[in-house]
């Protein structure tokens, strides 16, 4: 696809930029420091307030819901402009990319008008609860139930690997309501309060020395009848729209933090001479040029949903992104050599480029494992047969 900037682009474009530039010379200049740990939450809560009080929480969304109606070039501006001012990827990044576009698609009048514009205005964060112990790639064997108790759902089970539930206010669950179900039948998508007694979060420490996963259990967790996203039971189609988004349209902000992480390794290959080893400097070369295909899937992916199509793009974007940054991480520890290997202090909390290489060893698992996504492309859009079982 082509972007074409007219004049109004161009106009949000420096708008965006002076604002950036401004908020992160002033009180926010912590958010760019190389030691800025994301575990400093209260910094962050503060920073998606500014954003949602300049406008900026949610551009893609309706006016009237928050957002700015923004075009698909102006989209990818303010992924530019966020890369280029060296932010990392959003706080509030599965209550505005994953929920919000979920709630767009699938929830109903009253449901936007109380949790979107929330969102947009920086003031609810919110976590994603549908990995369990026994159902990960295997997302449909959900062992968490919930049934409904006068007004309110009521919530029982186990949740896994999740994502800052320890700052968060909301949660939104896929969670099995009829009893006897099995599989993606009998599932639906509930919207759960996270601050009630019902509700125990306790972190899971990770190799980088960041607790930003979770263990949650829902002990009798509540939440109003009326926060389901679809009917009853069809919570596997709901969530199946919500992962075509963290597999799709999201990572276009991940491919600003990738394109800020290539450009601080090739500075660092060139500072320590690594630069002039030609099979360094071969695969630093790929890096670059994958890094362009996945942005140019990215963009197509984006104007076939746009037209309400999310086409093939989507399938595959989540397996290369996944393992190119899995190769990249590899890559920076061949380009830093033993320094890569020495951490900072004793706690083992890893920062910079050697972080990225333990981070990205989860790559080709979460949201899908590769094996899994290759499973998708081959049979919902290749349309091989499924390998006989026994």
């Amino acid at each position: 696809m082509r972007l074409g900037a007219s004049p109004a682009d161009d106009a949000f474009r420096a708008e965006l930029a002076s604002w950036l530039a401004a908020q992160l010379d002033g009180r926010f200049a912590r958010l760019r420091q190389p030691d800025f740990n994301r575990n400093e939450f209260a910094l962050l809560r503060a920073w998606e307030r500014a954003l949602g009080e300049a406008g900026y929480g949610c551009i893609a969304w309706p006016a009237a819901l928050g957002g700015r109606d923004a075009s698909l070039t102006q989209r990818v501006i303010f992924a530019e402009e966020w890369a280029r001012a060296g932010l990392t990827p959003r706080p509030n990044h599965i209550g505005i990319e994953l929920l919000g576009a979920t709630l767009l698609a699938h929830g109903s009048d009253d449901q936007k008008a109380r949790f979107l514009p929330p969102l947009a205005a920086g003031t609810e964060f919110w976590a994603q609860g549908f990995s369990e112990p026994n159902a990960g790639s295997d997302l449909s064997n959900i062992q968490t139930r919930a049934r409904l108790d006068g007004d309110a759902w009521v919530l029982d089970g186990q949740k896994v690997w999740t994502s800052w539930a320890h700052n968060a206010d909301w949660m939104f669950v896929l969670a099995r309501t009829t009893p006897g179900s099995r599989g993606a039948k009998g599932l639906s998508f509930l919207l759960v309060p996270m601050r009630q007694p019902g509700v125990i979060i306790r972190p899971i420490r990770q190799m980088t020395g960041d607790e930003e996963f979770n263990e949650i259990f829902l002990d009798g967790a509540r939440t109003d009848a009326a926060n389901i996203v679809g009917a009853p039971g069809d919570g596997w189609a709901v969530a199946m729209a919500t992962l075509t988004f963290e597999r799709g349209v999201s990572t276009l902000g991940l491919q600003t933090r990738y394109r800020r992480e290539l450009d601080q390794l090739i500075a660092a290959a060139k500072a320590n001479g690594r630069a002039r080893d030609p099979l360094l400097r071969h695969r630093l070369a790929r890096a670059e040029i994958g890094l362009s295909v996945m942005r140019a899937n990215c963009l197509r992916m984006l104007a076939n949903i746009d037209r309400g199509t999310p086409g093939r793009e989507g399938a595959v974007n989540k397996l290369y992104y996944g393992s190119w940054h899995q190769r990249f991480g590899e890559l920076v520890m061949d380009v830093l050599g033993r320094a890569a290997e020495i951490a900072p202090g004793p706690d083992y909390a890893y920062q910079g480029l050697p972080k990225i290489f333990l981070q990205s060893r989860a790559d080709t698992i979460y949201a899908g494992t590769n094996e899994i996504q290759r499973n998708i492309i081959a049979e919902r859009w290749l349309g091989l047969p499924r390998e006989p079982r026994g």
